[in-house]
């Protein structure tokens, strides 16, 4: 048994889900979220829990076990809390802002970079450096701040780029001295 997919999920009080089949649907004080989950496992609530179970002991079946109720998680948490990621930026001259919806970054190239968050998004910025990116959607957070982190990744000499808040950067030595 998978040892992540046979806990249960617990359902926080503001938060309602709805399961028609495999389709799994979860409101909150932050939004809505929907999914379809795989015909491989089923999902069932009992109370104010959320249990995901196998329908067989296929190998496809337990890959995708611990993966749907991982899955169910982060949207009850999702809508009610929400997810968020923050950037650093780092570099001479560099700075970020918002305007309108769309984050606007001077990062070293000839022209600023637009970028447009999806829908759901909520983009901020702090002190010109600090960019954060929040949402509902755990998956559609990610990739909005992995795509603004490969606008301009941290490079490994002076570690000037957009990274995220804590990671580190292997450091290079770069050329030696003339002798």
């Amino acid at each position: 048994m998978s040892r992540i997919g046979k806990r249960p999920i617990a359902i926080p009080a503001k938060v309602t889900i709805a399961i028609a089949g495999q389709h799994v649907t979860v409101k909150g004080p932050k939004g809505e979220l929907a999914r379809t989950l795989p015909s491989e496992v089923e999902v069932s609530q009992e109370g104010e829990t959320v249990t995901v179970k196998r329908r067989n002991e296929s190998r496809v079946a337990r890959q995708l076990h611990g993966l749907s109720r991982t899955l169910v998680a982060n949207m009850v948490e999702g809508v009610s809390q929400g997810f968020q990621k923050r950037l650093e930026i780092q570099g001479v001259g560099y700075r970020a802002q918002v305007q309108g919806r769309n984050l606007t970054l001077n990062i070293g190239y000839s022209n600023p970079v637009q970028i447009v968050p999806p829908d759901g998004i909520q983009v901020a910025v702090e002190n010109n450096t600090n960019v954060i990116v929040s949402g509902v959607d755990k998956e559609i957070v990610g990739n909005t701040a992995a795509r603004i982190r490969a606008v301009r990744p941290p490079e490994p000499y002076k570690g000037k780029g957009i990274r995220y808040s804590g990671e580190a950067v292997k450091r290079k030595a770069g050329k030696a001295g003339k002798k």
